[in-house]
């Protein structure tokens, strides 16, 4: 039986290049994996994991979905399961912004002209991962919020340009999110947020003069 993907990560799946390999990195108890070999869209998914536990969960659940012959396993650290032009996208969902750009970092082949397209959902400090990827030259080909269990998420898919920015800090914390018919209400969850924040910014510094512009809008 395949399994039910929750909105993040059906999410996720829909930015996955079709026609090309993917891997799916901390692929945990295997779900996305599973649904993305069932698909026959791809000529290779890879599963992988960190930890024994998960991965072996991973082969119980690619087994109950009858295509453990569609999907390989593979433990490891990060990105070091892969060779360089090995995939066409690489999944990072689950695991925090700065762990996400550690993991990129630690594969340079990552962050070259032509390389994989990368989906990810940062379980937290959306923003630091925008500004992150703009100004490690990533541009962002999707950004959408959605909403799982109670909580948003941000789904990113970014590929290397090599086009270094330095986005404001609102960008930072909407990206291109308000694209989509969800995004007031991610907008609404960032700017809750905001007042909290803005205790620990000096006064008359522009970013606090960015951070009230916010908060005085509608």
């Amino acid at each position: 039986m395949l399994p039910t993907l929750d909105e993040r990560l059906t999410a996720a799946a829909a930015l996955v290049r079709e026609g090309e390999p993917v891997a799916d990195i901390g692929c945990d108890h295997g779900k996305l994996t599973a649904v993305l070999a069932a698909s026959g869209k791809y000529p290779k998914v890879i599963g992988a994991d960190l930890r024994p536990g998960p991965l072996a969960k991973a082969k119980q659940t690619l087994e109950h979905a009858h295509c453990e012959d569609r999907a390989e396993l593979r433990l490891g650290d990060g990105l070091s399961v892969l060779s360089a032009g090995e995939v066409g996208t690489i999944v990072l969902a689950g695991v925090s912004a700065q762990t996400t750009w550690e993991i990129i970092e630690k594969a340079p082949w990552v962050s070259q002209p032509g390389g994989p397209r990368l989906v990810m959902v940062p379980a937290t400090r959306h923003s630091e991962l925008r500004r992150w990827l703009w100004e490690h030259g990533f541009a962002l080909v999707a950004d959408r919020p959605v909403q799982a269990a109670g909580r948003w998420y941000a789904v990113m898919a970014a590929e290397y340009t090599g086009e270094t920015r330095t986005p404001t800090f609102t960008e930072c914390l909407f990206g291109g999110t308000g694209e989509w018919p969800e995004g007031a209400g991610y907008a609404a969850w960032q700017k809750a947020k905001l007042p909290r924040f803005r205790l620990g910014v000096p006064d008359g510094t522009p970013l606090a003069e960015e951070i009230d512009q916010i908060l005085r809008e509608d």
